[in-house]
């Protein structure tokens, strides 16, 4: 616990906010909201929507993210927050991400028969020694909100896995730059514990 630090919760108009700060504060960790990050000592990327206007709606702080970045400080991106870290996404025609992680973000298949978007408690299997996933049991659920998904270019850098219809990358890690598609703010113990194990990483 660390209660000197402050993790920002980037405001950039078309995200989740207040559930990821309620939830960094219960696990006694000092969060602000705000569109701005500043002297943060960790930045928290949420996001729900489109990636096209999230995109847009980032793009004025595209820089000092990847400033952020350069400087070594930790940033975990959610949900629709993973996928603006990568090169870019198919979704409704092909869009320029933030660059941060190498791959690109495709749509989940329909012709496996299952209903997209995946919505609801999916099992999450962490990779062996995964400090995102460190004392994550074995065969735990997480909740998942989304029609697309991350497919890293180096696939060492998928911490965590999920299966719906094909196997896709549920948590991913480059070097301080972390993302999981699902939402921990909004998965119990578990996810209270992986949102966790980023913010006492040092």
């Amino acid at each position: 616990m660390s209660t000197g630090s402050v993790t920002r919760i980037l405001d950039y108009g078309v995200n989740n906010l207040n559930s990821v700060e309620k939830a960094v504060r219960h696990l006694g960790y000092n969060a602000e909201i705000s569109p701005r990050i500043g002297d943060a000592d960790r930045l928290i990327i949420p996001g729900v929507g489109a990636f096209g206007a999230a995109m847009r709606a980032i793009s004025p702080l595209a820089d000092e993210i990847r400033d952020f970045v350069a400087s070594g400080r930790p940033i975990l991106g959610i949900c629709l927050g993973q996928q603006l870290l990568m090169d870019g996404s198919d979704e409704h025609g092909q869009t320029a991400g933030l660059g941060l992680v190498s791959g690109w973000v495709k749509y989940l298949p329909k012709s496996a028969g299952l209903k997209v978007p995946h919505m609801g408690w999916t099992e999450v299997k962490f990779v062996e020694n995964s400090e995102l996933g460190r004392d994550v049991g074995a065969s735990e659920c997480v909740y998942f909100v989304h029609s697309l998904y991350c497919e890293c270019s180096d696939s060492s850098m998928v911490v965590a896995t999920a299966d719906y219809g094909i196997t896709f990358c549920a948590a991913l890690r480059r070097e301080n730059v972390w993302g999981t598609q699902f939402h921990p703010e909004k998965s119990g113990r578990v996810g209270l514990k992986i949102l966790e194990n980023f913010l006492a990483w040092n």
